[in-house]
């Protein structure tokens, strides 16, 4: 069963009826495995989940390792463009905080439990899976990528000195942003959190001033 091809796979999706299938197994593996871990999340699991045969899971992914990775494909896509509204405008610091902030008042929704979906499945298979440490790498560029489209936008502007390292500045918010929800995560509470992205983004408006001022 682990020898489809992806091809083969992937023409498995292509009807409606198919495709359906698939969505409903991806979406219950990755709740599972962000509750659960990948490790603790069996394809049993998944088929009590989802509600399919283990012949329907090998059908559409192979093996558990072709899951693991639709998984990681999932939520550094699919989760990525459920708040591509806002990523699409983070050229502003009022509009950086809101975004970080919808974060932090989920954290507090949640009482801190659970962490970031992508930060996760880093912790567990970055030192163990290569080919998922490398899936998990495209995500959190692409997180990077719409944080720093925005500073460039604020650059542009003028909003930003026109020497200004957009690229760090976007890699240390997505720094704070994993480091402050684990912390948060241990902690239970939403402090550590906003403390490390305001931290970043107070900097980010620091440089505003300044590129304001020079101008």
């Amino acid at each position: 069963m682990a020898t489809r091809s992806v091809e083969t796979r992937a023409k498995a999706a292509s009807t409606e009826g198919g495709r359906r299938t698939r969505d409903r197994i991806l979406r219950a593996a990755a709740e599972l495995m962000f509750k659960q871990g990948v490790a603790g999340t069996s394809i049993p699991d998944v088929q009590r989940r989802a509600q399919v045969s283990a012949s329907q899971i090998y059908h559409y992914f192979g093996d558990k390792k072709g899951l693991t990775a639709a998984v990681i494909e999932y939520q550094s896509t699919v989760k990525l463009e459920q708040q591509r509204p806002l990523l699409d405008h983070l050229d502003s610091v009022e509009a950086l905080r809101e975004w970080c902030e919808r974060a932090a008042v989920r954290l507090d929704a949640v009482h801190c439990e659970g962490g970031c979906e992508i930060g996760s499945l880093a912790s567990e298979l970055s030192d163990i899976d290569p080919s998922a440490r490398l899936g998990l790498a495209t995500g959190f560029a692409a997180w990077q990528a719409a944080i720093e489209a925005g500073l460039a936008r604020m650059r542009e502007r003028g909003d930003l000195p026109a020497d200004e390292d957009v690229s760090a500045l976007a890699v240390a918010l997505l720094a704070a942003i994993q480091g402050g929800m684990l912390l948060s995560q241990v902690n239970r509470d939403a402090t550590p959190y906003r403390r490390a992205v305001n931290v970043v983004i107070d900097h980010i408006a620091d440089r505003v001033a300044a590129a304001r001022a020079a101008g």
